[in-house]
């Protein structure tokens, strides 16, 4: 298979001008380092999806996204993820060889057109510059994941498998919210395999309750993203 998945604790980092604030002060981040492990806290994973205060991540079926968030044709969005990045690189465990920043599934699809797919392809090959030029400063990687979600760019297999077909697959993938994967996919083993077929990795994978639903069809989705011989759930 060609992705794997990011697992263990999740940290979210909610406003842009504190990841820009902690990326340059690594004293604030020695800090922060101690703190988690004075509790005994991991941290493998961000979340660049939230953006704008008070707009943390909702559910897609009750707020697919937030107009005011900038999408993947903005600088910003790009600025905030490599923050995050820098962060990260800092709050890995010693023996950890790379981490995960989660983002957006590049922007609102309504409005989406020719001009917005051009921007978004110049602003992710910096992304995935920034991105290479922090392994190599570190000596291990960020990658960043694209979270499919109702309203986005992302939604469908085949949506996520067109919008990312030319990106950088080494540093950049996909985010799978399983509860969206089981809401909205006609067959969620089937689109994760699609993904993956075409060479996009699973860098990161999260699970949600479905409501109303049973968690047959996530428990599909998770064995087909780890394969037979990987973790099962015992839910």
């Amino acid at each position: 298979m060609a992705g794997s998945a990011s697992t263990g604790s999740a940290s979210t980092c909610g406003f842009p001008a504190l990841a820009a604030a902690l990326a340059v002060e690594s004293r604030a981040r020695t800090r922060l380092r101690a703190e988690l492990d004075a509790r005994r806290l991991e941290v493998v994973t961000l979340s660049g999806a939230p953006f704008a205060e008070g707009g943390g991540e909702q559910p897609a079926v009750t707020q697919p996204f937030n107009e005011a968030d900038p999408a993947w044709t903005e600088p910003a969005r790009r600025e905030y993820t490599l923050d995050l990045a820098r962060i990260l690189l800092d709050l890995l465990d010693a023996d950890a060889v790379r981490g995960a920043v989660s983002t957006i599934g590049l922007g609102q699809r309504a409005g989406w057109a020719e001009a917005s797919e051009k921007a978004s392809t110049g602003i992710l090959r910096r992304l995935s510059a920034g991105l290479a030029d922090l392994a190599w400063q570190n000596g291990r990687a960020v990658r960043v994941g694209f979270q499919p979600g109702a309203g986005y760019v992302l939604d469908t297999p085949e949506q996520t498998v067109a919008a990312l077909s030319r990106i950088d697959k080494e540093r950049l993938g996909v985010c799978l919210d399983l509860g969206h994967v089981a809401r909205t996919w006609a067959d969620p083993a089937a689109g994760i395999e699609s993904l993956t077929d075409a060479g996009l990795s699973i860098i990161e994978v999260r699970l949600a309750a479905v409501p109303g639903g049973t968690t047959e069809p996530w428990r599909t989705a998770l064995r087909q993203v780890f394969g037979a011989a990987g973790p099962s759930p015992n839910i």
